[in-house]
Parts: C-alpha cells; sequence; structure tokens
C-alpha cells in the first residue's frame, strides 16, 4: 500500500531554475533542486521533459537556481510555475539578472542563486535528472527566510502544477485558516476575522488555487497568477 499523504511530510524548497538558448531566456518553478555533493560542489534538479525549461537547459548545458525567499509574491511564482515559457518572457515580467555565463536568474525575492554547467542527466520516465557543477553562487544579504514548499501549500496558499516531480494529483485548496494551529489562542480570533473580511462567495482557479472574491466573473477575466480564463474557475462559497 502507497500512502500518498506521506509524500506531505517530505522537505522541499522552492526555486526557479533558468536558462538560456538560441537567444531566449526560459524558467520554470521546481522544488526539486538540491546540492549532492561538496568535493566537487554539485547540484542536481529534476524537470518535467515537457517543460520548454527542459529542452533549452539540455541545449545549454547551463542552468541557474534561484532560491525563492518567504515574501516571493503569488505572481512570481504563478509567472514561472503556470505559464510557459513559449509564450512568456518570464523573465522579463520581474527583476532579474545574469550570470557570468550570460544565464538569467529572479533577482526579486531570492535569499540565494547558483549557476551550475551540467555535467550529467539521468532519465527518470516522465523527468530528466540534470547534475550539475557549481560555477558561481552568491548569498543575497537581508534576503527574507528560504521559503520552503509547506510554507508554499500552508501559508500561501498555493497548489502543485501538474508537471511537477511532487505533484499526486489529490491535492485540495489550502483554507485561509490553514496556518493556524488547532487549538491555538488566536484560532477563534482569526476565524472571526477573515469570516467578517471575506466575502461569502469567490471564484477559484483549479490550476493554481487562486481566489477571486467576487459574485461574478466577467467573461474575458484571466487569472493573475497562472494566466487561465474564466472557464477554469469553480464557484465557491466561504
Amino acid at each position: 500500500m502507497i500512502d500518498k499523504s506521506a509524500f506531505h511530510s517530505l522537505s522541499y524548497g522552492m526555486y526557479v531554475i533558468g536558462t538560456r538558448s538560441e537567444g531566449k531566456d526560459f524558467g520554470c518553478v521546481a522544488n526539486t533542486f538540491a546540492q549532492v555533493t561538496s568535493s566537487p560542489l554539485q547540484v542536481s534538479v529534476a524537470l518535467n521533459k515537457e517543460n520548454a525549461t527542459t529542452a533549452a537547459l539540455r541545449a545549454a548545458g547551463r542552468f541557474t537556481a534561484s532560491c525563492l525567499s518567504e515574501d516571493a509574491s503569488m505572481e512570481l511564482i504563478g509567472t514561472f510555475g503556470f505559464r510557459s515559457s513559449t509564450e512568456l518572457d518570464k523573465f522579463a515580467q520581474h527583476a532579474s539578472s545574469r550570470d557570468a555565463a550570460d544565464m538569467p536568474y529572479v533577482a526579486e525575492a531570492c535569499c540565494a542563486w547558483f549557476s551550475a554547467k551540467v555535467t550529467g542527466e539521468l532519465d527518470l520516465g516522465t523527468h530528466v535528472l540534470f547534475i550539475g557543477e557549481v560555477e558561481e553562487s552568491q548569498k543575497v544579504e537581508g534576503a527574507a527566510s528560504p521559503m520552503t514548499y509547506s510554507f508554499y501549500h500552508q501559508v500561501k496558499g498555493g497548489k502543485t502544477p501538474p508537471k511537477a516531480s511532487s505533484y499526486l494529483g489529490d491535492e485540495q485548496p489550502v483554507s485561509a485558516l490553514a496556518s493556524v494551529r488547532e487549538g491555538s489562542e488566536d484560532e477563534s480570533a482569526a476565524a472571526s476575522k477573515v469570516e467578517d473580511a471575506a466575502p461569502k462567495v469567490g471564484w477559484r482557479c483549479t490550476i493554481c488555487g487562486h481566489i477571486e472574491y467576487v459574485d461574478e466573473l466577467p467573461d474575458d477575466f484571466e487569472c493573475p497568477i497562472c494566466g487561465v480564463g474564466k472557464k477554469m474557475f469553480e464557484r465557491v462559497e466561504l
């Protein structure tokens, strides 16, 4: 028996993987970036084969990893996590910079960044695991704490993109009280505050989990996080 809920106990960070191929920047969100050896300093990241970033990274042979901080906006995460680099210049939408090899990395809400040259890869079926030797790295002084995947889900109310390595297909959007510990002294006060502040009706994006607090969505409405249209929203009562 496999209890999928057990996987929710694994610890991850939130990273933007960047690369550049044929004069164009590519990037996507990944939670699988990790250090794998210390001598030499090597890192790894698993990316879905269907991502445009995966093909671009393979062609470039290089990539960056921007470690997002807890103050990263859902707009930033939505840009890199729920949009395609083939239809949008993602790095142009947010503050960014480049490493010595001209690879892009996020300079907004970033607490550290790494630049690596690919030294190997492993076919994982739906994903490719890239191994890279770190050639540059920098910690951003004064940045907020690194965002964990748990923080993204429980505090930010985010969802896992279907192409992510950790996607299990059984996620439910997190409620407004997800960050309030059960039985805490602040629970009743927080519940009262949410009840007073939030409308009774909202529309939830079935792709990224964003909730728009209106009675009705206009026909031309687009999700501010992932860009999908009205048809991808479901009505919820709060």
